[in-house]
């Protein structure tokens, strides 16, 4: 594993970084035990809390041959997948803890995929290097946008694609608080607030669609596509604790962006 010395312990200086990285070092091995099954490198690649199939989605489109980076890999499950699919992916994440799953991941399924323990802020390779860089409630939910639309556009190669999934704003307005659990009715304003503290000491960001579309035209990129995922009729997952079943039938409680650099 090649490591980034400007992302390791104690030189992380983001308030965000910090706790995102103490958190997921805490937490991995219960976080890996817990996801097991719907993480395995030998299920089907999908998406989100309730794994929406690739084939499905068609998000990333033809791999073969491509350069791919994962930017916040957790254990690497995707980059494994992309590496069987003829991709040259790499992993990065800011946890040590989860590369340290990743590392295993890699060597139970006896291929070869680079890991990068770095930021997603600050990753430390060349303007150009790769043809995707995309993640799956990755580093683009952890970091701060304003940040990290720029980091992926100088990473991007002409044509690159930059895709991504992540919770809807929509989850967090519609969370009661008070009562602990979703609701079908706005609870928070749209405007002003766009960093998420939990109890857990985590840290996400979610902003308004219209604020990413205008984000990514200032660095140069054009979008797509905005898949909005929908849970399958009787789909189940390991994640009980993101949204509701019905409430995702009914609204998108997860959203994929698909973006390009021209």
């Amino acid at each position: 594993m090649w490591v980034d010395k400007s992302a390791e312990k104690g030189t992380v200086l983001s308030d965000h970084e910090r706790r995102n990285r103490e958190f997921w070092d805490a937490d991995a091995d219960e976080y890996q035990a817990a996801h097991a099954t719907q993480l395995a490198p030998d299920a089907p690649m999908g998406w989100g809390v309730w794994h929406v199939p690739e084939r499905e989605v068609a998000a990333l489109g033809d791999v073969r041959g491509r350069a791919v980076l994962e930017l916040g890999c957790g254990a690497a499950q995707w980059s494994i997948q992309l590496a069987a699919a003829g991709a040259r992916p790499v992993a990065l994440d800011l946890s040590v803890a989860q590369l340290g799953h990743a590392r295993k991941e890699i060597q139970r399924a006896d291929t070869s995929v680079p890991l990068v323990l770095a930021s997603g802020e600050r990753v430390p390779f060349r303007d150009g290097s790769f043809d995707i860089v995309f993640c799956d409630h990755g580093a683009m939910s952890f970091c701060e946008p304003e940040v990290t639309v720029p980091e992926v556009a100088r990473l991007l190669r002409a044509g690159g694609l930059l895709v991504f999934n992540a919770t809807t704003p929509l989850v967090y307005w519609t969370y009661d608080s008070r009562r602990e659990r979703q609701s079908r009715k706005l609870h928070e304003a749209m405007f002003g607030r766009r960093r998420w503290e939990f109890d857990d000491g985590t840290v996400d960001y979610a902003i308004p669609n219209g604020e990413w579309i205008r984000l990514f035209r200032r660095h140069g990129l054009v979008v797509d596509d905005l898949i909005e995922l929908r849970p399958p009729k009787g789909a189940t997952t390991t994640y009980p604790d993101h949204v509701p079943y019905r409430w995702a039938r009914r609204w998108p409680a997860e959203q994929i962006w698909n973006v390009h650099k021209p």
